[in-house]
């Protein structure tokens, strides 16, 4: 299932942008796509990547669109350079990754802005024209999130989709940054619902855990990114014994930084009170089936892994993913994400970012 194919069955002004995009002289061009969800962003960009292509321009596509992502994998921002026609970016291959580690990006700004630039610089090298595709979060901290990837990028041109005027503020707030031009929203786009969307997200976790295995990673080698996790001195028998005792948990590991952070399980049911601010307790469960990052020395993801045990006292986690070995042994860093999932595609459920 796809949200967005090619068509050439698109408003007068799309074939307007395209004349705007190749008289514009500025090599590479970067050009943004912004508007809210069901916007038709994805189309508009398969569509102005096709007629781009169509006149002998190499073009890159930027997919930051976490929530409906096109290119796999999920959860990361990945670029793509299309060596002809295509239909949907999802028959597109990556060349590069960042990992965000889940799909509502709200409390990522920092790695949404970063990933975006870091990608769409590394694209700009290798093209003509950057189109970059954006999440449809445009109000609140989704507006700052869009001035942060403008301000950072510099795009010669953003297209602002909107319906009745709804996105003036945004656009207003980009303009000192780069060229605004808005246009209207497609009659043929249709919405699509919460179960629509997360059967089309089920589908592309299914299609990239195909065919994955185990592997066991050494944490003791690698870095540890994304969660609060392995920082500090670990904690004496004692101390987790005392934690045990008072709060009634199965303390399974646990460290002492500028807080205690302990991995749980309770025992029985009954009220626990504590200071969160020098406490963190982290139910065991919440790292099931959590979605992982593997990171390289340059920062970027090799690819993910779904995080199904973690032995402590060895320090070893075992992680399913369809990354070979001979990827794998270009990690650097383990990095966590913030959603389960299974490698059947059903999503667990979404995890606070305080939460790990």
């Amino acid at each position: 299932m796809n949200k967005a194919s090619y068509t050439t069955d698109v408003p007068e002004d799309r074939f307007e942008l395209v004349n705007v995009i190749l008289h514009t002289p500025k090599r590479p061009l970067r050009v943004m796509l912004i508007g809210g969800s069901d916007s038709g962003k994805t189309t508009l960009l398969t569509f102005l990547a096709n007629e781009l292509i169509k006149d002998g321009l190499r073009v890159a596509v930027v997919d930051s669109d976490v929530g409906q992502k096109g290119i796999l994998p999920p959860a990361t921002v990945s670029f793509a350079l299309p060596d002809g026609p295509f239909s949907n970016p999802s028959e597109l291959s990556g060349t590069a990754h960042y990992f965000i580690g889940t799909t509502s990006p709200g409390q990522y700004v920092g790695e949404m802005a970063v990933g975006v630039e870091r990608l769409v610089n590394g694209a700009s090298s290798l093209a003509d024209v950057v189109l970059i595709d954006t999440t449809g979060f445009v109000t609140g901290l989704g507006a700052e999130m869009k001035r942060l990837k403008v301000e950072l990028i510099k795009p010669e041109l953003t297209v602002v989709l909107e319906r009745r005027g709804e996105m003036k503020y945004l656009s207003k707030l980009l303009t000192p940054y780069t060229k605004v031009i808005r246009l209207g929203i497609s009659p043929h786009v249709r919405e699509h619902s919460p179960n629509e969307r997360g059967s089309v997200r089920e589908e592309k976790w299914r299609a990239y855990f195909a065919g994955s295995s185990l592997a066991e990673v050494d944490l003791g080698e690698l870095a540890v990114g994304g969660t609060s996790l392995f920082q500090g001195r670990p904690l004496s028998t004692q101390e987790k014994e005392l934690f045990s005792s008072v709060f009634g948990w199965l303390v399974l590991a646990g460290w002492k930084g500028e807080r205690y952070t302990v991995i749980k399980s309770d025992v029985g049911r009954f009220p626990r009170h504590y200071n969160r601010f020098s406490l963190r307790a982290i139910d065991f469960e919440k790292m099931s089936n959590l979605i992982v990052g593997f990171v390289d020395k340059t920062g970027l993801c090799l690819g993910l892994g779904i995080l199904k045990w973690i032995n402590f006292s060895s320090r070893v986690a075992q992680v399913l993913t369809p990354l070979p070995q001979e990827v794998l042994e270009n990690t650097v860093e383990l990095r966590f994400g913030r959603i389960r999932v299974l490698e059947t595609g059903e999503e667990l459920g979404l995890i606070g970012r305080d939460e790990l």
